[in-house]
């Protein structure tokens, strides 16, 4: 089946422990609950849109190692196409998590150098061309001039929630950073003007994830005077933590807007993703499928009086 959507990035084994509070220099902190599970940015965003019945491909690099094999069953065992995901000499991309019970909120250490940079065979670029999308994170980022050089006219969209760097945006098609992310980009500049800043470097659309605000898209008007700014509000769940639930916002955006949803469905329905991934420890282990995204969208809101 061809991908409708590939995804070039990152791909880490996380090693996850829930605690009461950060741990001082020296303590022995003991984990509520800890455990293995898979992650990276555009490797989570690929589970997403496999969970939801979207054909998705993942692009990347892991070492010849066991939490290299433990990557790439995983990904395989969600239907994700693997083809892309090389093992190659080195040390798989692992991340340790320190999670905070009483907030979810996430502490990361990643070790991330261990694998080469990712370099597209022609396979790679035949699979982006027959694509509807192409996500990238900041590893997968090199990978847009590369197929734009190739003659590649496929939509991409840039997760730049996780840049420590000033990535140009002028071959993207959808930017969506973190609120924090964007600013710190345009230093000084209130949301509106930092949204203006970015769409004048070449993206048709912004998306922005707001944590606990829900999230926000951008558009520049016909006439090109401003930026045209869309809000929606966070959907409720419970949050165990909030690990990775960027990763599934923008995969569930993805798969949204390849059926030709709608902008403001399109943010509600990775807005409801987002926030059902937060009951698990892990990134991925409450991703919802698309029944239950579809069950929680139709339950009824509670409406301010």
């Amino acid at each position: 089946m061809t991908a409708r959507v590939v995804c070039i990035g990152i791909a880490t084994l996380d090693a996850i422990a829930l605690v009461d509070r950060l741990p001082d220099a020296g303590d022995r902190m003991p984990a509520r609950e800890a455990r293995l599970a898979g992650g990276g940015v555009a490797a989570t965003a690929a589970v997403t849109l496999a969970r939801l019945g979207i054909p998705v491909a993942f692009v990347g690099r892991v070492g010849d190692d066991e939490p290299g094999r433990m990557v790439v069953d995983g990904l395989a065992r969600e239907g994700v196409d693997t083809k892309g995901l090389r093992v190659v000499r080195g040390r798989t991309p692992v991340t340790i998590v320190l999670i905070e019970a009483a907030s979810g909120e996430r502490t990361l250490v990643p070790d991330t150098r261990g694998v080469p940079p990712i370099e597209l065979n022609g396979e790679d670029v035949a699979s982006c061309s027959g694509a509807e999308w192409i996500h990238v994170d900041q590893t997968g980022h090199p990978a847009i001039a590369v197929l734009r050089g190739a003659g590649i006219g496929t939509a991409v969209s840039f997760d730049g929630g996780n840049v420590d760097r000033q990535f140009e945006l002028a071959q993207v098609d959808l930017y969506a950073p973190t609120e924090g992310a964007l600013l710190a980009r345009y230093p000084g500049r209130p949301l509106q003007e930092a949204l203006e800043a970015a769409l004048a470097e070449g993206p048709g659309l912004l998306v922005v994830t707001r944590g606990a605000h829900g999230s926000a898209a951008a558009k520049r008007v016909a006439d090109g005077s401003r930026a045209e700014v869309l809000t929606a509000p966070a959907e409720p769940s419970l949050v165990m933590s909030t690990l990775g639930a960027g990763d599934v916002f923008h995969g569930a955006f993805l798969a949204a807007m390849v059926e030709g949803r709608s902008l403001p469905d399109a943010l509600r329905w990775a807005n409801a993703a987002a926030a059902l991934s937060c009951r698990a420890l892990d990134g991925r282990g409450a991703i919802p499928d698309r029944a239950e995204l579809e069950a929680s969208l139709a339950e009824p809101r509670e409406t301010a009086s």
